[in-house]
């Protein structure tokens, strides 16, 4: 079958349950499986080209900490047991092929990998400790099976997306961005016929523009390799956002005359998250400044402290 990695992980997981059940069912009763975390196949992205490395037959087997630091030579003796083919792919479960991605692995020791904590982030400092793209491996892929709820319970609650003053934080700092770098800066290098300040306006603004797309959507966003694909099917602006940087992607910036529809480009993207800001009731200002805009969203944070900080940052 040529398929996905996630619905091979699933029919995979699926053919060697009773494998497990049998060899250790008491750790089956209390543990979840499923394919989350690092890798295109978590996100439903890969292809042709991903199967060169890390890719495979396999699944992750989530078990409760103290259980899997007990019992974790009987939990390998059955990982053994699993095919080591399947469909035709190398099963990716003998420890040699893991590469801490998948097979057996601690719930909390899991989190912990990814957000420093072995637990759901609780203030808005510690939600604004962890890099985007790893709240993104807890929250992607699929879970096949969770026998009592412990892996799902900390999974759904940061599915709920960032606190809204955090959200609000990080609009405020990307709205300032966009201002500077494609309502201003892009335009004004180009002029000058300066053309590495004109490359590198036109990338962050196009980083920043792809996590306005995400924060508009209450979505994650991946590794900066994966966020366009998956931006375009966002519903808020996600298509619109991709459309705008696969022109950058085919501009000269060293000429400022074909630059000029990038810019136009990059101004009306400005407008539309605007339009967006308004819709959602982040902003009361006016005109089409992002500039004007950040700073009427930072002023809409409760936390003071939060609130006080430089709008620059995210």
């Amino acid at each position: 079958m040529s398929d996905s990695g996630l619905a091979l992980s699933r029919r995979f997981f699926e053919a060697s349950l009773p494998v497990l059940q049998e060899h250790i069912p008491d750790i089956m009763a209390c543990s979840a499986a499923g394919l989350v975390g690092e890798g295109s196949e978590c996100l439903g992205v890969d292809d042709g080209i991903s199967r060169d490395h890390d890719w495979g037959a396999a699944f992750c087997l989530w078990i409760p900490d103290e259980r899997f630091y007990a019992e974790r030579e009987r939990i390998e003796q059955a990982i053994a047991c699993l095919p080591k083919y399947f469909e035709g792919h190398y099963s990716r479960m003998p420890r040699e092929r893991r590469i801490g991605r998948v097979g057996p692995m601690p719930i909390r020791g899991f989190y912990k990998r990814f957000l420093g904590m072995d637990r759901v982030p609780s203030t808005w400092q510690e939600w604004r400790s962890i890099p985007e793209y790893h709240l993104c491996s807890c929250t992607n892929g699929s879970v096949f099976m969770d026998s009592t709820g412990e892996f799902t319970a900390i999974r759904t609650a940061l599915q709920a997306y960032y606190p809204e003053d955090v959200r609000l934080k990080k609009i405020a700092a990307r709205c300032m961005i966009m201002a500077q770098t494609g309502q201003y800066n892009l335009a004004r290098s180009l002029q000058r016929d300066e053309t590495v300040p004109a490359m590198l306006a036109a990338a962050r603004f196009a980083e920043a523009a792809l996590s306005m797309a995400f924060l508009l959507n209450r979505r994650f966003m991946p590794f900066y390799k994966w966020a366009a694909r998956l931006a375009q099917d966002l519903p808020i602006l996600g298509r619109e956002t991709v459309d705008v940087l696969r022109l950058f992607s085919c501009t000269s910036w060293n000429d400022a005359e074909q630059g000029i529809p990038a810019v136009q480009a990059a101004l009306q993207l400005c407008d539309r998250v605007i339009q967006e800001l308004h819709a959602q009731q982040l902003t009361d200002e006016e005109g089409n400044s992002l500039w004007d805009h950040g700073a009427s969203v930072q002023l809409g944070i409760i936390e003071p402290e939060l609130r006080s900080l430089n709008i620059m940052e995210d």
